[in-house]
């Protein structure tokens, strides 16, 4: 009979509700969060996620969200990476980033607007269990 021993993963999550709350309050950001809604966007053109096909079918889906300019759209980015630079070492670390999209294209990609949300350290990936690690963020959001 073999024990196996439980590995447990520290989660690190940093809310973002104040970070969300302080692009409203800046006035010098406060006028570009609703800029998603009033730009002219160009037929054939894509030069924003919100001149894309899937913002227009969410946009139609979800009509009572849409209709408001100033709720927040944020797009999701993970990616895991080993910061001992080896691969020997069986570590690796998944940030799971924020990017607000209502803000133009030439700030949306600023790396003062995208938001650190969670870390997920370990010896090995969130894999099919990244929705547990998601949880915390989901729970502000909704």
């Amino acid at each position: 009979m073999s024990l196996r021993t439980a590995e447990y993963k520290k989660l690190r999550y940093f809310p973002i509700t104040p970070r969300l709350q302080r692009l409203f309050m800046s006035p010098r950001t406060a006028e570009h969060m609703t800029w998603h809604q009033s730009h002219d966007a160009v037929d054939g053109v894509m030069v924003h996620p919100s001149d894309g096909e899937a913002w227009k079918y969410f946009n139609n889906v979800h009509p009572h969200f849409s209709s408001k300019s100033r709720n927040v759209r944020l797009g999701l980015c993970t990616n895991g990476f080993n910061p001992f630079g080896s691969f020997a070492t069986p570590y690796s670390c998944w940030p799971d980033i924020l990017t607000v999209y209502n803000l133009p294209p030439g700030m949306c990609m600023r790396l003062e607007f995208m938001f650190l949300s969670t870390v997920i350290p370990g010896s090995s990936s969130p894999c099919r269990n990244i929705d547990v690690c998601l949880r915390p963020l989901i729970d502000e959001l909704t």
